[in-house]
């Protein structure tokens, strides 16, 4: 049942971009922020019952989403994918600095003996995550700032959602031949 809830509550917050675009057109700024805050905190409670890497994000959002309640401007309902951005590098940042990486911990639960390849290579992956979240949290923040709502909904609903798809499935493809070649 938790699988489902969040999987319905992670599609609901991937739209998040449209429901903006969309809702914008009928709602309030602080409407659109209280849907977000009810996702997210239902999000929440159905990870509390164990520790989530994703606990900082959804307490993050929730705060986010009661400044933008408060502040009540559309402005400020298009920096939520910048907050994401930001909060995804600072959870691989620190994994960076604090061993052993997010990417190597993942890798762990799929092979325990991680070789020593293994985790130079996992160490690396997140570096690349960590640059793909300052890029792609740096044009968020320039299509939340200067671009028009079609702009932002566009980028951020679906051009940063595929270009995350590519990394993805380029950083799998890679893994499957260097495992070939090293196996």
């Amino acid at each position: 049942m938790n699988l489902l809830i969040n999987s319905l509550i992670g599609l609901a917050t991937l739209l998040y971009p449209f429901a903006v675009f969309f809702g914008s057109r009928y709602f309030e700024p602080w409407k659109l922020a209280g849907l977000l805050i009810v996702l997210l905190l239902v999000r929440l409670a159905a990870s509390v019952s164990r520790k989530h890497w994703s606990t900082p994000l959804l307490i993050g959002g929730i705060g986010y989403a009661l400044f933008v309640m408060w502040s009540n401007q559309l402005g400020a309902l298009r920096l939520y994918p910048v907050l994401v951005n930001s909060l995804m590098l600072l959870i691989f940042g620190w994994s960076l600095l604090s061993p052993p990486s997010l990417i190597e911990r993942l890798a762990r639960l799929q092979h325990p003996d991680l070789p020593p390849q293994g985790v130079i290579y996992t160490r690396r992956v997140t570096q690349v995550w960590c640059g793909f979240f300052i890029v792609n949290g740096t044009i968020a923040l320039v299509t939340a700032l200067w671009a028009s709502l079609e702009i932002w909904s566009l980028y951020n609903g679906f051009i940063a959602y595929l270009l995350m798809g590519i990394l993805f499935g380029g950083e799998y493809l890679i893994r499957m031949r260097t495992q070939k070649h090293v196996q």
